[in-house]
Order: C-alpha cells, then structure tokens, then sequence
C-alpha cells in the first residue's frame, strides 16, 4: 500500500487532473443536495491533508534561518511584496465579475511554500536547509498575513468573516503543526533519526496526498454543473495562473542568479513558486462558504501548472545555474 501511495504522490501532474475529471462526473451524476453533503468531507480531508506534512517538517530547524539572513529575506519580499500584489491585480482583471475567483488567485499567492518546495528543491540539488527554513518561515508569515491581505484587498468585494478564516488558519495550521512536531518527536525517540528518516518520513507525504486529491475532487465536484454550462472558464481561469507563474519564475531565476550561488538561488526560485495549495484550498471551501467553491476551483488550476512546471525547471537549472561542480568548486 505505501509503494502504492508513494507512486502516486510522484504523480500529481498526472492524478490531479484524473480526480478532477471524476469529481466532475460525479457532480453531474448526483443531485444537487448530494453535492452539497460533500462538504461534510472538507474537514477529515483538510487534517489528512495538513497533519502528515507538518509531521515531515521540522519546526527547530527555523532558528538556522538566521544563517543566510538575506536569502530567507528576499524570498519572502518576493513572497508578500509582489505575486500577492501581482496575483490581485490579475484577478481584477481577469474576474471583474467574479470576485470569488479573484479571490482564489490571491489566497493561491498568499500562501507560499509546502512540502514540495523541499522536494524540488532536493531534484534539482539546490540548498535543502534553505528550502526547509524557507517552509517554516514563509507557511508561518503566510497563515498570519493571509486575513489582513485578503481583508485589506477584497474585504469590500467578498463576504468575510475575519473570526471565522482566523480560526480555520488556526484548526487547518497551527493545530496540525503542533500535533505534527508532537508525532515528529515521538518518532524519532522511538526509532531514531536514521530509521525515521528512511522509512517514515517519505510514508507521510503519501498520506497528505490522499487529502489533496479528495479535496480536488470535492471542489471540482461543487462546481461541476457550472463548469458544463461554461467549459471555457477554465481556460480563462488557466490564462492568469500562467502568468503569474511566468513572472515568478523570471523574477525568482534572475534575483537568484545576480545575488546568490547555485544552491541558493535554486531554493529561491522554488521558495517562491511553490504555493502551499493544498491550505488554500481548504481555507476556500472552509471558510467562504457556497461562494469559496469559485475560489477553490481556481486553485485546484493552479496544481496542475505548478507540478508540471516544477519539473520542467529541475531540466533548465544547470544551464541557468551552472552545473552542481561548478557551483560547489
């Protein structure tokens, strides 16, 4: 079963579209108050969702921030004061008159960071000390400026209860972060460094990716009758998530290759492009109510370019970056 769950957490680029694709055809093959049950899985998902990657992550190694004071600043300066703003502007634009989905694209900015910035990050043989400080920090920055941007940029054109996405930061982040760090040292006093590093720790990103595909599919089932009345939203919707990862990822390579070595400006690039979706997501459907599910189908998108896109540029850092013996020598 783990082999099994392992492959596929491998293969999102490949499974999110799948469950997308179902959660389509079951929303249009059930009637309308059984869709709406539906949301009755967003919270076990959301914890299944959340709770393995906390326990992957680990929460001491945030003081070893300070060592590279500048690298860890300007990926958040990147992260929260400019794709937020970028990501706003686009969804004004693109949404004037759907303000949900605007939405959808700034909590998809909002939220930098998750497990596969690490992930990535290790594939293309940048700084993975960095890639986990940046994990800690930005998912820590990003839980407590997400209410204040949204409110400050579209608390006039959205319906939010600031208590209520407060709290949902606090069940679906912090919680789960503690609960995480908790299981985290109960398997390494157990087991060791060693054995939990080779066999548990690579387990728990299968079992995150469970609840990301059953969110997926919860989302795209929720708005399944409105993507058969207008299939080309979703094209209208791929059309600004491709810019802002375009901009991202020339913005995080040219910062990166100007002011920092190889390593560095890998864990840049993918510090800053990897949003943490799967949050996103269920702080859409949790605490926007029927409306969030405009939000959520917009970043249930956003997966499938950034997965594909992710490892497309694993292929490009050499020549951006030099090769890893260049870099080190």
């Amino acid at each position: 079963m783990w082999k099994f769950l392992i492959s596929i957490n491998k293969k999102l680029v490949y499974a999110i579209p799948v469950m997308m694709v179902l959660g389509f055809a079951f929303g249009k093959s059930i009637d309308a108050q059984t869709v709406k049950q539906l949301k009755n899985l967003i919270v076990p998902l959301t914890f299944l969702m959340v709770y393995p990657m906390m326990v992957t992550l680990n929460i001491k190694s945030l003081k070893e921030g300070v060592k590279n004071v500048k690298l860890q600043v300007l990926t958040q300066l990147i992260n929260f004061l400019v794709i937020p703003f970028l990501a706003y502007g686009l969804g004004l634009w693109f949404f004037p008159d759907n303000h949900y989905m605007a939405l959808g694209l700034l909590l998809a900015s909002l939220l930098p960071t998750s497990g596969m910035t690490i992930s990535w990050t290790g594939f293309a043989k940048g700084n993975m000390g960095a890639a986990i400080n940046m994990t800690v920090i930005g998912l820590t920055l990003g839980s407590l400026a997400t209410p204040m941007y949204v409110k400050m940029l579209l608390g006039a054109k959205v319906d939010m209860n600031t208590v209520l996405v407060i709290k949902q930061i606090a069940y679906i982040v912090f919680i789960p972060m503690l609960l995480g760090y908790l299981t985290r040292s109960y398997f390494m006093k157990k087991y060791g460094q060693k054995e939990f590093k080779q066999t548990w720790a690579p387990r728990f990103p299968s079992l995150s990716t469970i609840g990301v595909l059953g969110i997926v599919f919860v989302a795209i089932a929720l708005k399944a009758e409105k993507l058969s009345q207008d299939p080309m939203i979703l094209w209208v919707i791929f059309k600004p998530l491709l810019i802002i990862y375009f901009v991202n990822y020339t913005l995080g390579t040219i910062v990166g290759k100007l002011l920092f070595k190889r390593g560095d400006a890998i864990a840049l690039v993918y510090g800053t492009v990897m949003r943490n979706l799967s949050i996103a997501l269920a702080i859409a459907i949790n605490a926007f109510g029927e409306k969030g599910a405009d939000a959520a189908l917009v970043i249930a998108a956003s997966y499938i370019i950034q997965v594909q896109s992710a490892a497309w540029y694993v292929k490009f850092t050499d020549k951006f970056f030099g090769p890893v013996e260049k870099a080190e020598g």
